[in-house]
């Protein structure tokens, strides 16, 4: 269980602004953080985080009290075990991807676990080389694999696919469960993409001028009012990676390219009909 009582003055564009959120929910859950820019939504995960200081707050993580300030406590966010990906990765430029994980362990850290997140996030060929030299979805995978590196127990998750485009997005999203679900976290997401938020949250907590406006399912936020979409072809060429497969079908003239996952890739081969439905997570294979 995580509480999150805060409160925190703030300056937005409209003025003064109190950021007033009271919080619980269960460990284990994604939770997505929605919101018109200015509402609060990233000083509220660097206040969880410990980089910002509230006014007032309680924030307990299971037994352990981050911060009460009726008892004056506040961890450092060293003592706090979290990881935090911002949005724009914060990567060292003058390190390669193995030094920007190697210089997050602790002292006396077994530096095998680097190993380890190296190859669950496919980076080992990328290992000696420097973050300029990187795609934005490469990028992504570094600053994730690194802020796993101390194995936390929260994840803060600050627009992290902002940067890449439409296709590696679905792509990263999965990355992205696999890992909460390995590594048993409870992860925290700002996203302003309700297809995202569909795909990835148990729960949506809206905040709007520092409060929060609407709490719920994915679902019950964001009704889903777009037709859906449906397409029947035959496929062309199937590229298998760890995690998935992209599917390239040919319809009609023209070729659709698509993300499945590895269950829904089983059997599927070259020269096979296909339909495809579009759903809130991606794609249906019919």
């Amino acid at each position: 269980m995580m509480k999150l009582a805060v409160q925190k003055r703030l300056n937005s564009p409209t003025g003064e602004m109190l950021l007033d959120v009271n919080l619980e929910f269960e460990r284990g859950q994604v939770i997505g953080l929605s919101g018109r820019s200015g509402a609060g939504k990233t000083s509220l995960l660097r206040i969880i985080a410990g980089l910002f200081a509230p006014d007032q707050a309680l924030i307990q993580f299971d037994d352990q009290v981050w911060v009460d300030s009726n008892r004056r406590i506040h961890l450092r966010p060293q003592q706090r075990k979290i990881g935090f990906v911002f949005q724009d990765y914060a990567l060292f430029p003058n390190m390669t991807v193995r030094q920007n994980l190697e210089f997050a362990l602790k002292q006396g850290q077994d530096s095998k676990f680097v190993d380890e997140l190296i190859d669950i996030s496919e980076l080992g060929q990328l290992q000696d080389q420097y973050p300029t030299t990187l795609s934005g979805g490469q990028q992504q995978r570094v600053a994730l694999a690194r802020s796993l590196v101390q194995r936390p127990q929260l994840l803060l998750l600050d627009e992290p696919l902002s940067a890449v485009d439409q296709e590696m997005r679905k792509k990263l999203r999965q990355h992205i469960i696999a890992l909460h679900r390995q590594f048993d976290l409870t992860t925290i997401l700002i996203s302003h993409d309700q297809d995202e938020l569909k795909q990835m949250a148990d729960q949506v907590v809206v905040l709007d001028a520092g409060k929060v406006k609407q709490i719920g399912s994915p679902e019950s936020i964001f009704p889903n009012n777009t037709p859906t979409q449906q397409f029947q072809g035959t496929i062309a060429q199937i590229e298998q990676v760890s995690d998935g497969a992209w599917v390239e079908l040919v319809v009609g003239t023209q070729r659709l390219k698509v993300w499945v996952s590895t269950k829904q890739a089983a059997g599927l081969e070259p020269g096979q009909k296909l339909s495809l439905q579009a759903n809130d997570s991606g794609w249906l294979v019919k």
